[in-house]
């Protein structure tokens, strides 16, 4: 196989893909989700250059009673609908709705959810990036070994720099211009 075939990128939701509904507040149902402008354009510029394309993200707000898995699969299904009108398929969706006191192995910045996607395609860290709006996801990409890579459409702020733990890989606006830098730099 050719590093081609291994070409990966994982996205966060919340912050990256959609609007941040803000701090400890969740995206409860499929009205209240939001694209952020340029981020489908985006994703359509990844898939168009061969990469598979993973959502993964922490959505504790179903074991705090907030929202349903029902109330997720049908916001999963807005994504899936939403980007089949541009001919975009994901390669998978992944999300831990464990309580963030379970100690889980999927929830970020462990990287159960990412061990996963390496399971199902064969997908080599190396050759991956990690695209999220937190220090959680860009924790998780280390620890996975991809490429982190930092966007400013969501939570973590730049005016935050200075208390951050390590520089990411990459740090970018939004996804759209994080898609267009990766697709022009790496084949």
């Amino acid at each position: 196989m050719s590093k081609n075939d291994y070409k990966t990128i994982f996205l966060d939701r919340d912050g990256v893909i959609n609007q941040s509904p803000g701090d400890e507040r969740y995206v409860n149902n499929y009205k209240e989700f939001k694209f952020i402008d340029g981020s489908i354009e985006g994703i359509k510029t990844l898939y168009e250059k061969g990469y598979k394309i993973f959502i993964i993200s922490n959505q504790a707000g179903v074991s705090k009673g907030l929202y349903t898995e029902k109330d997720l699969e049908e916001i999963n299904g807005l994504i899936i609908k939403e980007l089949e009108k541009y001919k975009v398929s994901l390669s998978g969706i992944y999300y831990c709705t464990h309580h963030p006191e379970a100690n889980c192995n999927c929830r970020k910045p462990k990287t159960g959810l990412l061990e996963k996607a390496v399971t199902k395609l064969g997908v080599k860290p190396k050759y991956s990036f990690f695209i999220g709006d937190t220090f959680k996801d860009m924790k998780a990409a280390v620890k996975f070994g991809a490429k982190a890579v930092l966007v400013l459409s969501g939570k973590e702020k730049i005016a935050n720099r200075d208390s951050w733990e390590f520089e990411p890989d990459y740090i970018f606006e939004d996804l759209l211009t994080a898609a267009t830098y990766i697709s022009s730099n790496y084949e």
